[in-house]
């Protein structure tokens, strides 16, 4: 296989950043250096215009209020912005939060350090698609729930949660609804407003922008929604998040939201052929091989395939020097755990192990699945040809009879 060749199919960890955004940024590193809080000069005056602006783009995208838009460092710090914040906000009103076990860690964690505090949390589990139950999360809020965290779409699977049954349960029972929206905003429509969602995460570079800046868009009205700070120093962003703005990661933001806006339709519906196409050629050629997750509700651009009896990393090994994909989150793949997500899915260690995220992008192209489908078909049939395991299962072994031996 050449090593000249390179391919992008881990867009879900980050995309490459849009040659128009980087563009765009340019002028913001050198030529309009001031910062946005310094209003007593051109230089202050021109890097808040290009904030303003961002804000205005990233708004239009979501369609809510400028003044909603709260800028972070990125997703993660939005994530426990919002959810720490909610907590010692509304502390007063009880302690109870409920999320899905599913989610990102800067969801778990952020959690699972509130708990340390005193939080109460409902970890709620999900089916084999990855889907909650909508009647054990009306179940699971009692009169001290103050906040539901529930992902849009995720990391690894893409699947979709039902965000507007969601939404209208957490109305009925005033509860505030989070959603950390990452992996969607950009790639689908996502209108926070019309769903109820009160407090929403996402950023930048998983949307074609930079990386180190995201978003929490804060709902304003009916109701107003107010967090704690969780970094104090001089009361930017509304008061909430204070700290000097990245400038050209805001303005590139902007930039990569005004271009989603225009071109995520056209891209959804080419992402979703050729990841159809990927799928369609390695399940219908390579025998106990599967989608995990649900393929009706889900994004346009994702795809987690488990490859029966092949261990994933070692079958990545056989082209990663060629293909970037993943084997979970980026955020858990230094670690050799099993990912969480699947294994929530109900799946065995077995398939949980042998399966592999595919995560298209803008940039991706036909040929690019053309030559994925080949390295993948050589690569199962390579590790499966090495496989005792395999060799044992062709035979009819029924191999969770076996007793495996320690040594």
């Amino acid at each position: 296989m050449s090593k000249e060749r390179l391919i992008y199919l881990d867009n879900n960890a980050t995309t490459p950043t849009d040659p128009r955004v980087v563009e765009t940024m340019l002028p913001f590193f050198h030529e309009i250096p001031g910062n946005a809080a310094s209003r007593n000069h051109p230089f202050g005056w021109s890097a808040a215009e290009g904030v303003d602006y961002a804000r205005d783009q990233i708004a239009d995208l979501i369609q809510v209020d400028n003044k909603e838009i709260i800028f972070t460092s990125g997703a993660t710090e939005s994530n426990n912005l919002a959810i720490k914040g909610v907590f010692e906000m509304y502390g007063r009103k009880g302690n109870h939060i409920i999320t899905v076990t599913t989610e990102h860690k800067a969801v778990l964690d952020t959690c699972q350090n509130l708990e340390r505090r005193g939080a109460e949390v409902t970890y709620l589990n999900v089916n084999e698609h990855g889907l909650i139950n909508l009647e054990e999360l009306e179940a699971a809020i009692t009169d001290k729930t103050i906040l539901v965290s529930v992902m849009w779409a995720n990391n690894e699977t893409g699947v979709i949660q039902p965000m507007k049954e969601i939404g209208e349960i957490c109305n009925k029972h005033g509860v505030l609804f989070m959603s950390d929206a990452t992996q969607a905003v950009g790639k689908i429509p996502v209108h926070p407003k019309e769903l109820g969602i009160h407090l929403m995460s996402f950023t930048a570079h998983k949307m074609y922008g930079p990386k180190g800046v995201g978003a929490l868009f804060v709902n304003r009205k009916n109701p107003r929604v107010k967090v704690t700070a969780q970094i104090d120093g001089g009361g930017h962003e509304r008061g909430m998040r204070s700290g000097t703005l990245n400038v050209p990661g805001i303005v590139g933001f902007g930039k990569a939201a005004e271009l989603a806006k225009k071109e995520m339709a056209a891209d959804a519906e080419r992402l979703s052929k050729l990841r159809d196409k990927l799928e369609k050629a390695l399940c219908e050629t390579l025998e106990e091989t599967k989608v995990n997750g649900t393929t009706e509700y889900r994004m346009p651009h994702v795809t987690n395939i488990s490859f029966k009896h092949v261990e994933g990393e070692g079958l990545m090994m056989t082209f990663n020097q060629n293909i970037a994909v993943s084997s979970g989150s980026a955020c858990t793949s230094a670690s050799l755990e099993p990912s969480y997500v699947l294994v929530a899915h109900g799946l065995g260690d077995d398939e949980v192990h042998s399966s592999i995220r595919f995560s298209l992008g803008r940039f991706t192209t036909e040929e690019d699945i053309d030559f994925t489908i080949e390295a993948l078909q050589k690569g199962v049939n390579h590790m499966r040809d090495l496989s005792p395991i395999w060799e044992m299962f062709k035979e009819g072994v029924d191999l969770n009879t076996v007793e495996w031996s320690e040594h």
